[in-house]
């Protein structure tokens, strides 16, 4: 059945995690909403987590901000007009621009914000402001993921196929992950493959809830997950594995790949790993057995300061193995936060322009400054990265506008990111709540959440959906483009910061035209009636969609992927017939009849009357790489990479290894979900969880308050002692602020390619604790 809205519920989207779970939102008396199933969404099929089914909560004017703060002489955040508030915030940005320059401006965003306000953003910063100081928080979540398939396949999606494809593949190898408590209802999928027959392969440090429902469970050492994938891969050659024919027709760069693999014998790979030679050989007959198979990474191998090159050598394993690109198969990664792929398409990372454009692209600055009716030469060159902003705070940069992050408490090395935050002349904060960062904010603007606004965002298949407004905010809250259009008129810059979401949307629309990720083919009206559509969707010849002005581009990764698929559809589509399941195998780039096209239903619309001819709106594009990669030679690259240790490897002093992650109640940095009841109830705080040889070697109790020190500072938590964990490692949740705080510990420590810090592996040393905790940096 098509997306319906009825007078009573509004179809909208969860505002948590990267599946972007469908849900129901019906008025309640008394004010709110309440949430229920909304089945015709095919991502989560009605079912939702904690998170999503007490979302809700967070709307209460119990626990949210709803009006402006300024903080007063006496050092005091106060309430305060909104006027006031923005000329606050209006004055220092324009006192620094003036006194030090544009970039002594910084704007520091967030995965969670909708591509509108994404996209709004970056425009403010490279033209409100004229600073290249603009990052986000998802530089720390899928940026290593990202970098590696740019390099491999010419384009970051980070599925390259729709979740509905998991249960039909033969067997998916899943590295750092652990769905069963970061996106519940995703784990219907794995359990789906292995009642089909196919395997799951774990790949944790942790047997975590989901590496308990895995066929193998592989439990490497942090931060050689790079060593595991190099012998997974030199198995495979010595086993005589490697698809020749399809590496020498569809990839480049074998030979060097080939020899980088080759030094990773297996009794070396199981020192480095501590994975034993006879998993290693039973994961590869697992992997490449059946016809197709899957790799799927997450936060784990991803956020190391090696992560690009980990990702590289995963990716290497699926396309000697014939896996990328084919039916079924393939590389994907699970991205974490609401919107952490649309996110990072359109304009607040610091090197990117809109459509996933290149700053330092000559056509693409041309592309987007016509949109944007100002000069190229005008727009600013790339800047710093997320760590790297946020430490040069009250130095380069001296004012910060920050947008739905709370680095306090998400950023590695905290307390110094803490530190510098404090040292800037002027700090304003846009947030729902009084976050840790919002606390120490000169100014703080609250601002209308999910259920109370419209807008997009993409889930982690690359589906682009619809959130929709369901109820009104209370007074004194609005906006975040609202906002930017005060701020920017009162930095001189009167039009071109809309308060209309959609009408945001149609200019991020003509901005993406031509660009790998292609948006100019999708319309508000199409997300509703299609429940999303996957991008790339470019626009047909005449115009985008169904409004009036042609959308032009610079013809790069996303338009050559998709141009097959249009002429078929196109030719399908000028007849005055309604949509049937022969459209759905035409808008398949996998072909009528294949695996991949017949794994998936057709496409659901609203029945339309007999109308004249047009060109046919692109299907968008659920499927990637079948034809061909986004590389100007439509091959993909292996890349040669070897093993290498964490940037701080234990020793004397710090003998013990720090993992961190999440638990299933709480989300991010907790400073939506901490004040929601329920979820407090089910995990009300930090712990430190050990194997009980550790515990037994520190004489520490189930319980028992544990110090963890590493060379940044010190955090304080109870211990829970678990067999369930390697011996030589611990592991911290990071959704807490305090003498708790994980990222406290956390290494800074850079990947040279993504910029990721590496916030998956340090050294620490562990004890019980004799008093309170400490949080502060140490020496």
């Amino acid at each position: 059945m098509p997306n319906t809205r009825t007078a009573s519920a509004t179809p909208t989207h969860c505002p948590y995690c990267a599946l972007q779970c469908g849900m129901n939102l019906t008025p309640v008396p008394g004010g709110g909403v309440e949430v229920s199933e909304r089945t015709d969404f095919p991502v989560n099929r009605g079912a939702l987590c904690g998170k999503g089914r007490t979302a809700p909560a967070v709307l209460s004017s119990r626990v949210r901000l709803t009006s402006p703060l300024v903080r007063s002489r006496a050092g005091v955040l106060e309430p305060a007009g909104w006027e006031e508030a923005l000329d606050r915030i209006a004055g220092a940005l324009a006192r620094a621009r003036g006194e030090h320059g544009p970039d002594a401006c910084g704007v520091f965003g967030g995965g969670g914000l909708t591509n509108e306000k994404a996209y709004a953003l970056g425009k403010f910063a490279r033209v409100a402001l004229g600073t290249s100081q603009i990052d986000y928080n998802g530089r720390f979540c899928m940026s290593s993921a990202a970098a590696a398939t740019t390099l491999a396949f010419g384009l970051d999606r980070g599925l390259p196929f729709p979740l509905e494809d998991i249960p039909r593949t033969g067997c998916v190898i899943l590295v750092g992950s652990n769905p069963a408590e970061t996106m519940p209802p995703s784990l219907r999928y794995f359990s789906e493959l292995r009642e089909n027959g196919g395997t799951l392969i774990v790949v944790d440090p942790r047997r975590t809830k989901t590496a308990e429902q895995a066929d193998l469970h592989l439990a490497p050492r942090p931060g050689t997950d790079l060593a595991l994938a190099l012998g997974l891969l030199h198995l495979v050659v010595a086993g005589g594995r490697v698809d020749e024919e399809y590496v020498r027709e569809r990839t480049t760069g074998w030979a060097a790949a080939r020899a980088a693999a080759m030094a990773h014998w297996p009794e070396y790979v199981e020192r480095v790993t501590g994975v034993p030679v006879p998993h290693l050989r039973e994961a590869v007959r697992l992997f490449c057995e059946p016809e197709a198979a899957m790799v799927l990474t997450a936060r784990g191998p991803e956020q190391q300061a090696k992560g690009t090159d980990t990702v590289g050598a995963w990716i290497n394993l699926c396309l000697a193995t014939g896996r990328a690109g084919r039916p079924l198969s393939g590389y994907g990664c699970l991205t974490g936060q609401g919107n952490g792929q649309g996110g990072r398409e359109h304009g607040q990372k610091a090197d990117q322009l809109p459509g996933y454009r290149k700053l330092t692209d000559p056509a693409a600055r041309r592309h987007v400054a016509g949109v944007w009716g100002v000069d190229p030469d005008s727009l600013p060159g790339p800047g710093r990265s997320a760590y790297e902003l946020l430490d040069a705070l009250g130095t380069d940069i001296r004012t910060l506008l920050l947008m739905g992050s709370n680095p306090v408490v998400s950023a590695p090395r905290a307390a110094h990111v803490e530190e510098r935050l404090r040292s800037l002349d002027f700090l304003a904060v846009c947030d729902v709540v009084l976050s840790e960062t919002a606390a120490l904010a000169d100014v703080v603007l609250p601002v209308t959440q999910w259920a109370e606004e419209t807008g997009t965002t993409t889930n982690l298949e690359g589906r682009v959906l619809l959130r929709r407004r369901a109820l009104a905010p209370p007074d004194g809250v609005r906006g975040d483009l609202e906002v930017l259009h005060e701020l920017a008129a009162r930095l001189g810059v009167e039009k071109g910061f809309p308060t209309d979401p959609e009408e945001v949307f149609e200019e991020l629309r003509r901005a993406s035209a031509g660009g790998p990720a292609d948006y100019s083919g999708i319309t508000y009206r199409r997300l509703a009636e299609e429940n999303g559509v996957f991008w790339p969707c470019p626009a047909p010849p005449e115009g985008p969609g169904d409004t009036d002005g042609r959308a032009s581009g610079t013809g790069t990764a996303g338009a050559r992927l998709t141009a097959d698929t249009a002429d078929t559809v196109d030719r399908a589509d000028t007849e005055d017939t309604e949509d049937t399941a022969d459209t759905a195998d035409t808008a398949n780039p996998a072909g009528p009849g294949s695996p991949a096209a017949t794994a998936s239903p057709p496409p659901v619309r609203a029945a339309r009357s007999p109308r004249r001819a047009r060109p046919a709106q692109h299907p968008g594009t659920p499927r990637l790489f079948l034809d061909r990669f986004a590389t100007e030679d439509g091959r993909a690259r292996f890349v040669a990479v070897s093993h290498r240790p964490s940037a701080e490897e234990p020793d004397d002093a710090y003998p013990v290894l720090l993992t961190t992650g999440r638990v299933v109640a709480q989300y991010q940095s907790g400073a939506q979900t901490r004040r929601v009841d329920e979820l407090n109830a089910a995990a009300p705080g930090p712990f430190v969880e050990l194997h009980p040889r550790l515990a037994a070697r520190l004489g520490a109790a189930e319980g028992d308050r544990l110090a963890v020190v590493s060379r940044r500072g010190r955090a304080v938590a109870p211990a829970r002692i678990t067999d369930g964990i390697r011996p030589d490692t611990v592991f911290m949740p990071f959704h807490w602020p305090g003498e708790g705080r994980a990222n406290t510990l956390t290494n800074p420590a850079l990947d040279p390619a993504s910029r990721m810090p590496e916030f998956k592996v340090c050294a620490v040393r562990v004890e019980v604790a004799e008093g309170p905790g400490a949080a502060g940096e140490r020496s």
